[in-house]
């Protein structure tokens, strides 16, 4: 193409600003650049939409396609098709001459293929004696050339896109279903919990899924069902614990028994594990008040769970496993007034300012201690910023009845922080201050 040619089109189409762009694009290939015409038109086909074209137009672009006499697209073989309508139609599976011309159009408007038109709006050319081709007139592929970069990274993405929707549409039920069955077995087995705010949740969770969803629409989605799940898990797990060391302590009592088949604590069967405590310091006559101490000092505490929310001691009260970050403070935004500074960092700067939240809500000390105990620091830092949400909506008249309420049920296995945690995720949405 003759560098600063512009060409206009014949007849009534009218010259548009696109066009003059088109043409001055084709006048950048870099010297030498080649590509294979059917590579670069299948990843036309991956990045169609991008590109803005119909099936229909890379039907006629196939089409002209076929007219160029090399596999490779190159400067040096020329870069102009002149088939006449009858031609072109019978290559586009016979597409009507009107039908024809409205996709033609379309191609050139999305800047893929250039018009140059004779003097007289044919499409021909002039070949030297050796046969060669001198000046063509019909349509130039010299764009498809100069943005080949473009669109080979247009459907690369394009391809990256839509694996990453079809791998989150598979997690995504996944998810579905194994909350689904979880929520299904906790019923059946009577696992306590607040079971019907969780289905609530749930079934809001998959009122949000689009009809026609993008991997942007479903990866939030995923993430707050794979918590819910998490959560679900976690308290489907809190069970199985307590079932083992209600099973294990009624393995030991039992062999305690039968250990000495004519002791007389067989006639007391209401004891328990003091029992053995008890035998002990008796079968000791010189046992004093020290030795008594000593042997409840071995008693295991009970109610002390895991720092980190992670899996309980044997003999302890079930553990809760704490959130990130993160999500506790785009839920509780309105705890970030009361850290050091005004911000909030890490879980230590959470658990001073709700130290001083706690003091503000008129929460006892007696009562955060047991929320501690029973809950993990971490975690009784998180309901305290939750109760400070919420407080400040008149929902909450007691802030030190309800932790201690929500202390009692922990410890029953009865409460998870998620659910209220994701409700007032969802309601703040993403917060504007972050920690720092």
């Amino acid at each position: 193409m003759e560098s600063g040619y512009v060409t206009t089109p014949f007849g009534r189409r009218p010259m548009s600003l696109g066009m003059l762009a088109s043409q001055q694009l084709a006048e950048t290939i870099e010297p030498g650049m080649k590509r294979s015409k059917w590579k670069l038109f299948r990843a036309i086909c991956e990045a169609r939409p991008a590109l803005g074209v119909t099936d229909r137009a890379l039907t006629v672009l196939d089409a002209l396609l076929t007219f160029y006499p090399d596999d490779e697209i190159s400067e040096e073989k020329g870069l102009i098709v002149f088939p006449s309508n009858a031609q072109l139609s019978l290559r586009a599976r016979g597409m009507t001459p009107a039908t024809l011309r409205r996709h033609l159009a379309v191609l050139v408007e999305a800047g893929l293929i250039l018009r140059k038109d004779s003097p007289n709006g044919k499409r021909y050319a002039r070949r030297d004696r050796a046969g060669a081709v001198g000046e063509a007139f019909g349509f130039s592929v010299a764009p498809l050339l100069a943005r080949a970069a473009e669109i080979e990274s247009l459907a690369a993405r394009t391809v990256t896109d839509r694996e990453l929707l079809r791998v989150t549409r598979e997690r995504l039920t996944l998810c579905r279903r194994d909350i689904s069955k979880l929520i299904m077995t906790a019923l059946e087995e009577g696992v306590s919990g607040d079971w019907e705010g969780i289905s609530a949740m749930f079934r809001t969770l998959l009122a949000r899924i689009p009809r026609v969803a993008t991997a942007e629409d479903l990866v939030p989605l995923l993430d707050e069902m794979g918590l819910l799940r998490a959560e679900i898990v976690n308290m489907l797990e809190r069970r199985i614990k307590t079932q083992k060391i209600d099973a294990n302590e009624s393995q030991i009592e039992h062999h305690k028994q039968n250990s000495k088949p004519d002791s007389i604590y067989e006639l007391e069967p209401s004891f328990e594990t003091k029992q053995g405590e008890k035998a002990a310091a008796d079968n000791n006559p010189n046992a004093g008040p020290l030795e008594e101490q000593r042997l409840k000092q071995q008693k295991p505490s009970v109610g002390m769970s895991n720092r980190a929310g992670g899996a309980a001691d044997p003999g302890a009260g079930p553990g809760l496993k704490s959130f990130p970050l993160g999500l506790v403070l785009q839920a509780c935004p309105s705890i970030l007034d009361y850290g050091p500074g005004g911000s909030i960092g890490n879980w230590r700067d959470l658990m001073s300012a709700a130290v001083v939240v706690r003091s503000m809500l008129g929460v006892s000390p007696s009562a955060y201690e047991e929320a501690c105990s029973g809950m993990g620091p971490e975690n009784a830092a998180t309901v305290i910023a939750c109760i400070l949400e919420r407080g400040g909506g008149g929902h909450i008249n007691s802030p030190g009845g309800y932790l201690r309420d929500l202390t009692r049920r922990t410890e029953r296995g009865e409460f998870a922080i998620g659910p209220m945690l994701m409700a007032l995720a969802r309601a703040n949405g993403p917060t504007a201050r972050q920690a720092s």
